[in-house]
């Protein structure tokens, strides 16, 4: 029987060792590609009650109550086409807290994923993500400040459609005329969550605008400059229009516009 050297078995351990770097190699490249394409989800608290909240390697994805996490899986995947798993601990550790906080109405940055969205819903729900809590803003407004004066409607279906409910908050997002509207968790829930911030629906509905003869400005209701008039100095107004036309200039830091 031939003797194999001690050269011919280096070589064969060389030839092993490069294919087994080659498999880690190939198995490493599989296993980020997967991580792509799989989002992570967990449970978290908030002023609805729990939610799941998916999120990406870009961010939070998605937003819903927390029922069966079937459900929650396969709206995920048939609404991004995308899978998600069971998030792992030290995901949860990190960024469970931190969502929480967010939901609390704590000024906590989150990283949020809206590339689901077309390139206008994505301008809109930035512009609702500053919303400050304790305030609310028409239609009209949000459209205006996405660069689509008018498109009211376009709005309210990218409310509809908001990925990320209360991260991005449209249930601050009212009727042209003042009035709660529509909201994806019910009317009901709206009108408890804007309670909750501060906001009386009541109040609104009458005089979705305020004046204050002293500073000759108009501003929403419930903007930060309007909350600080004395009530004895506050006029309600039905419309941004009714106001400027009798000679009051809208606030520059709440910037009321007229409905079409």
């Amino acid at each position: 029987m031939n003797r194999i050297s001690e050269e011919q078995v280096s070589r064969l351990l060389r030839r092993v060792a490069e294919r087994i770097e080659l498999l880690q190699d190939e198995a490493s490249l599989v296993e980020r590609a997967l991580e792509g394409a799989v989002d992570s989800f967990f449970r978290v608290g908030s002023p609805i009650g729990p939610v799941y909240i998916a999120v990406g390697s870009n961010g939070i994805r998605h937003l819903a109550p927390a029922g069966s996490p079937e459900k929650f899986v396969r709206g995920c995947r048939e609404r991004f086409g995308r899978l998600v798993s069971p998030a792992s601990e030290d995901l949860v550790t990190a960024l469970a807290g931190r969502v929480e906080a967010a939901l609390a109405g704590e000024r906590v940055e989150m990283p949020l994923d809206l590339s689901g969205t077309t390139p206008f819903q994505r301008r809109v729900l930035e512009m609702v993500k500053d919303i400050p809590r304790g305030e609310v803003r028409p239609y009209v407004w949000v459209a205006r400040e996405a660069g689509a004066p008018g498109a009211s409607r376009a709005v309210g279906n990218a409310m509809a459609n908001n990925p990320i409910p209360l991260l991005v908050p449209c249930h601050r997002v009212v009727r042209n005329d003042g009035r709660t509207g529509s909201y994806a968790f019910g009317t009901g829930e709206k009108v408890r969550l804007l309670r909750e911030e501060g906001v009386s629906p009541e109040e609104l509905a009458r005089a979705p605008y305020v004046v204050t003869p002293t500073t000759g400005v108009v501003c929403h209701a419930t903007c930060r400059n309007a909350r600080r008039i004395h009530p004895k100095n506050r006029r309600p107004f039905r419309s941004v229009s009714e106001a400027t036309g009798a000679g009051y200039r809208p606030c520059k830091v709440c910037r009321p516009v007229a409905a079409a």
